[in-house]
């Protein structure tokens, strides 16, 4: 009995292992038939460590062929954890030759990472640290080629191409907009090392390479930039503005050739600055009213409509009455009895109440949406703000006589400076644009820019007309401080109160503005610049936008060669009130009447029963013309 239950047992264990010898056999068939593949890729994965290998960024480039913004060399740091023998030691050296704390190389080192990039601190680097790294020989730390951003001219043009972040992806204007096509695509290069990091060398490394980013050619001009960036910094050391916004757009493209935002910023060093500056292009970002400028898109409106003729007279007496309310021209006296072509060249808000009357809501209205001023202009630059019009179910007398002159509204200086070219290129509305075309690392073209017309305007016939009245602004009215022998320069002054945040406008707060265009025969170019809160002047476009234009202007006009043309000018009118001298406001409070002496060249009015100078308007240090008035308030 008992041999034979030894028997069975002997038959049992040898089935048993028969059957797992089977099992043994199919498994390593599976293996070998079904998994070979999978285990061999998990085994190189364990085995490959895959260097990044990075090539350069696009470049971007001015109209001409001029860089803007280029690639420098410098290096970055880089670990192989596995190969480091003693982590505290290199990180203590590291740390020290890149000026950071040990314990974010520890952080570093300590990841499980088959290469680790020691960024930021690491990132970018000169080539004197890399070069100390190297002989430092610290096990298992490489440093490799990298590239960084390089801005040859500055601060100019910070806020239109931008900067990019510690990757190398743009973070803002061109270099954000068209990221896409300026990044490069990076290639690796795969190695494999054993379980201590040391090469493998009877495997086969493999290499990817690394495509380089295209370039990127802008329609900005950087000759015509430096001209209008040199006269604006004339401007900000005469007048230590707030703001300063500057433009200059081909009339027949709509292509952008200049564009300043101050205050200006680093791109290399956009760390530094309030993310205010550098995040806001104030040429296309900033809404305000825009005061007298704006009276170009009243005017052509109105001549479309056949409203008027430019011989037709209409009298201002110094204001007008609007409903039940008083609403002034900006020249206390008023401008008498003068056509309506003086009445633009006046910038008289009178005529402009009027205009405004007899296009009536519903023309205005459509007027504003033809010339696209409700719309933001489709700019291929980030930031875009749009306009601030006030609603047309609200809109009675008052504000329709206030937005026909520049007042209530609020719009960007680059929807007034498209608006006012469709006025005088022949009536097409164009979309401006900055991206002049895309080119391969290998030198193809593969994108190129087209002007866009979104729509017609207005008429030849009212196109001309609006030439005509805008160079006659700038021979005989407002903007004489911006003619120019033999350019037949156009053009319409600005002066816009700001408004205050407690409601009404700030007292003494005004944005200054020009609009030039040139030659007026065949319109090029135009220029416009507006200056926010400036000090130590008189406080009117025509004073100090005016001149500064006319500067940009002169010099723009003679680098592109365009000929003068002296026949066939406007003859400038030599008489002009703001040719009177002016006179700066001396401190009043605290004094008598008897303190107070008289002066021929300009005059005293004074409110109250008290002996004492309390208040007084204008301040002091304000700079007032002859003739003019100051008002002290007695207590």
């Amino acid at each position: 009995m008992n041999n034979h239950i030894f028997k069975k047992r002997i038959v049992i264990i040898i089935f048993l292992f028969i059957f797992l010898f089977l099992a043994m056999i199919i498994k390593l068939g599976f293996i070998t038939f079904y998994s070979a593949n999978d285990i061999n890729n998990k085994a190189y994965d364990l085995w490959s460590r895959e260097i990044p290998i990075s090539t350069s960024r696009g470049i971007i480039l001015d109209r001409n062929g001029k860089v803007i913004v280029g690639n420098e060399l410098c290096y970055t740091v880089c670990s192989i954890n596995r190969q480091i023998k003693n982590k505290d030691d290199a990180a203590q050296s590291l740390a020290n030759i890149l000026n950071c704390s040990k314990d974010k190389i520890i952080t570093h080192l300590s990841k499980n990472n088959s290469i680790e990039i020691i960024k930021p601190e690491g990132r970018r680097i000169d080539k004197s640290t890399a070069e100390k790294i190297v002989k430092s020989n610290i096990d298992g730390i490489y440093v490799t080629s990298d590239s960084k951003r390089y801005y040859p001219y500055g601060t100019m043009l910070g806020q239109v191409v931008g900067f990019c972040g510690i990757d190398n992806d743009g973070l803002s204007g061109i270099e954000y907009m068209y990221n896409d096509y300026l990044k490069s695509q990076n290639g690796s290069l795969k190695i494999y090392t054993d379980a201590k990091g040391n090469l493998m060398h009877d495997t086969i490394s493999e290499f990817e390479e690394a495509t380089p980013g295209m370039d990127v050619h802008l329609t900005i001009d950087i000759e015509l930039q430096k001209i209008m960036d040199g006269v604006i910094n004339k401007a900000i050391t005469l007048y230590n503005p707030k703001q300063v916004m500057g433009l200059m757009i081909s009339v027949k493209t709509g292509e952008i050739l200049a564009m300043t935002s101050y205050p200006y910023y680093e791109p290399s060093n956009y760390q530094a600055y309030d993310s205010t500056i550098y995040n806001r292009n104030l040429p296309i970002f900033n809404q305000f009213e825009l005061g007298s400028t704006f009276k170009i898109v009243t005017y052509a409106a109105a001549l479309e409509e056949g409203l008027f003729d430019l011989n037709d007279y209409i009298y201002c007496g110094g204001s007008s009455l609007v409903g039940d309310r008083k609403i002034r021209c900006w020249k206390a006296g008023g401008h008498g009895s003068q056509t309506m072509l003086e009445g633009i060249q006046n910038s008289c808000n009178v005529c402009f109440m009027n205009l405004g009357q007899r296009l009536g809501v519903e023309r205005f209205y459509k007027y504003l949406e033809k010339f696209g001023m409700t719309e933001k202009t489709g700019i291929d630059l980030q930031g875009e703000g749009l306009s601030i019009i006030v609603n047309k179910s609200i809109c009675g007398p008052v504000e329709l006589a206030t937005q026909a002159f520049g007042q209530a509204n609020a719009f960007t200086p680059i929807q007034l400076s498209m608006a006012a070219i469709s006025a005088v290129n022949g009536g097409d509305l164009l979309q401006p644009y900055i991206l002049k075309q895309l080119e391969t690392y290998a030198g193809e073209i593969v994108y190129e820019k087209e002007k866009i017309i979104k729509k017609e305007v207005v008429s030849d016939k009212t196109s001309d007309l609006m030439k005509y009245a805008l160079e006659c602004v700038c021979a005989l009215g407002t903007g004489r401080n911006a003619f120019l022998e033999g350019y037949r320069m156009g053009g319409k002054t600005g002066t816009a109160q700001v408004i205050s945040s407690t409601g009404g406008y700030e007292s003494g707060h005004y944005i200054l503005s020009f609009l030039g265009m040139a030659p007026m025969n065949d319109p090029e170019i135009l220029c416009y610049l507006a200056i926010d809160k400036p000090q130590n002047c008189v406080q009117y476009g025509g004073t100090v936008a005016a001149p500064l234009v006319g500067e940009i202007m002169e010099q723009s006009l003679t680098y592109l060669g365009i000929e003068r043309d002296y026949e066939n000018q406007i003859e400038k009118n030599l008489r002009w009130f703001l040719d009177t001298p002016t006179y700066k406001v001396d401190n009043y409070i605290g004094k008598t009447k008897k303190e107070i002496k008289n002066t021929q060249f300009y005059n005293y009015v004074y409110y109250g029963d008290g002996d004492t100078v309390i208040y007084q308007s204008p301040d002091q240090g304000e700079k007032i013309k002859e003739g003019d008035t100051i008002m002290l308030y007695m207590g």
